[in-house]
């Protein structure tokens, strides 16, 4: 069996494809949890990672649940109710909790239609890239389920509430030109062009000091469940400890000297 999830570093940035093609890339089978939440685990704990770009194999992005498993009640879609909450909570909701908890920026270059659990994958990224042919389909509802997988979280703060429910309540799909006035993608390039222009965004990234990448992604993320006072406190800690770093001293002296800066991560 193909590994689900192929994995390609080039410098401080590492690529991520979903390696399920022929299936038009599920995220509900237990290897593609497996190997997500690995994935998402161990960049968080290696500082020279700094950003991660998450696409798909072929022509899909990720068309989420496995449809042929939920036609046959197998695999997480199979036995009682109990045995389905279950199967949820401690199967593909493992990844909107990794993902949410990552540190490390993450980039999703949308290549193809992205439905149901794949459209919640994008949205579980820091960052949006499509290509023309990418569309977005919160589907749940034309197969009479709803968004299991955390959809109902992260689709609102990505779109706003009353898009969120446009596309939640008719599951109609939304074209890529349509994300990109809605804000749910930052831009749309040519197929050819997508993953080079998440590379560029990605080095963009990861050429600033790492552990201040890392805590602003925390403190924006933090920030959408907290009060002002709240998000100013922990702000004030960050920046406590990002003074203290040796990257803040070396970003200062260079922009003091007027040369590029070299961060270590520390």
């Amino acid at each position: 069996m193909s590994n689900p999830l192929l994995v390609e570093r080039a410098g401080h940035v590492e690529t991520w494809t979903l390696n399920l093609p022929a299936s038009r890339n599920p995220i509900s089978g237990d290897g593609m949890v497996g190997a997500l939440v690995a994935a998402a685990h161990r960049v968080d704990q290696d500082r020279t990672v700094r950003a991660v770009i998450l696409t798909g194999s072929g022509s899909a992005f990720s068309t989420g649940g496995n449809i042929k498993d939920m036609a046959d009640r197998t695999g997480m879609f199979g036995g009682t109710a109990h045995d389905l909450r279950a199967a949820y909570r401690d199967g593909i909701q493992r990844i909107p909790r990794a993902l949410h908890a990552c540190e490390v920026p993450l980039i999703a270059a949308v290549n193809g239609p992205a439905v149901g659990a794949g459209c919640d994958l994008a949205m579980m990224c820091d960052l949006r890239l499509a290509a023309p042919s990418a569309f977005f389909a919160e589907s749940f509802v034309k197969l009479g389920v709803i968004p299991g997988d955390g959809g109902a979280w992260f689709l609102p703060r990505v779109v706003g509430a009353a898009r969120a429910a446009e596309m939640v309540l008719t599951g109609d799909r939304v074209d890529a030109d349509t994300a990109l006035a809605w804000g749910l993608v930052s831009r749309v390039v040519p197929a050819e062009e997508l993953l080079e222009e998440a590379r560029t965004l990605a080095d963009r990234i990861a050429v600033n000091p790492p552990q201040a990448v890392r805590m602003a992604k925390r403190l924006l993320r933090d920030s959408q469940l907290q009060s002002l006072d709240a998000t100013l406190e922990l702000s004030a800690a960050m920046q406590g400890i990002a003074h203290q770093t040796d990257d803040h001293a070396e970003a200062v002296a260079a922009f003091l000297e007027r040369r590029d800066p070299q961060f270590t991560g520390k």
